[in-house]
């Protein structure tokens, strides 16, 4: 009887502590889901607050007069290993016209993956390009933002053929943009981005400055027209045309440092 007891009591002092840790974990789920239920419009104002911004630096506001955060369309791009993604492309009216698109491209940099954004007019021709995200080095691969240089604004004008191929490359490689002191990969990745949103936008030209049906991708309502075929990037990630390689560009060992 007493080593029924004592068994009892070892199994019961066991349970104790396994009851409490799992309570207190459901109640820390708990809270974690309350507080965010209780702040994810927030957040969504405030993401939609920062695109908001982006896009009035891409796109000037003389240029349009309606809500771009308001009409934007899905276009599906494809990747070099044929898995689709769709990309977001805000849309710039004057009159109702579609005269301007801005959309998120993706390349790898130094650090990590770069983020930008860029407008691009009826012609091709880009009207702004900005960084919206990345983890390059500070003080040297940062200068891609518009705060620490005017590097970025280099792009303005430019097309797809303007430069010509070889001239999608920084200066070291040949090409007509300037590169860092002691930072070649980081812009050398943006050029090649840059250049790679250009390609998705002149695949896509048809879809991007028509009127979508409700409810239908770019692609989808591409399909619908008489005799039209869908077109396809060769790169693309959720919300951004992306680089298809995901590789780093090679350093020609003038870049930025490596074992930082």
């Amino acid at each position: 009887m007493t080593q029924a007891t004592h068994t009892y009591d070892y199994r019961e002092r066991l349970a104790y502590p396994g009851g409490l840790l799992g309570a207190m974990a459901l109640l820390a789920s708990t809270v974690l889901v309350l507080a965010y239920l209780g702040t994810r419009e927030q957040i969504a104002q405030r993401l939609a607050e920062d695109m908001q911004a982006s896009l009035r630096q891409v796109i000037p506001s003389e240029l349009h007069d309606n809500d771009l955060l308001a009409d934007s369309v899905l276009i599906k791009a494809v990747r070099a290993s044929d898995a689709s993604e769709d990309v977001r492309v805000y849309r710039a009216r004057k009159q109702g016209q579609v005269v301007a698109v801005a959309y998120e491209v993706s390349g790898q940099g130094y650090g990590g993956a770069i983020r930008l954004i860029m407008g691009v007019n009826g012609d091709g021709g880009i009207l702004g390009v900005r960084i919206v995200s990345h983890t390059e080095t500070p003080g040297l691969g940062d200068k891609i933002e518009s705060q620490k240089s005017g590097w970025i604004l280099g792009f303005n004008g430019r097309s797809l053929n303007d430069p010509g191929p070889t001239g999608w490359n920084v200066k070291k490689d040949g090409g007509e943009f300037d590169q860092f002191s002691g930072a070649t990969i980081t812009p050398r990745a943006v050029v090649k981005t840059v250049r790679l949103g250009l390609k998705f936008f002149a695949d896509h030209r048809q879809d991007l400055f028509m009127d979508h049906p409700d409810g239908q991708t770019g692609t989808d309502a591409a399909r619908t027209r008489p005799g039209a075929r869908a077109s396809t990037a060769h790169a693309a990630a959720p919300g951004s045309a992306t680089d298809p390689s995901g590789s780093q560009p090679e350093s020609t060992g003038k870049g930025e440092p490596h074992g930082r």
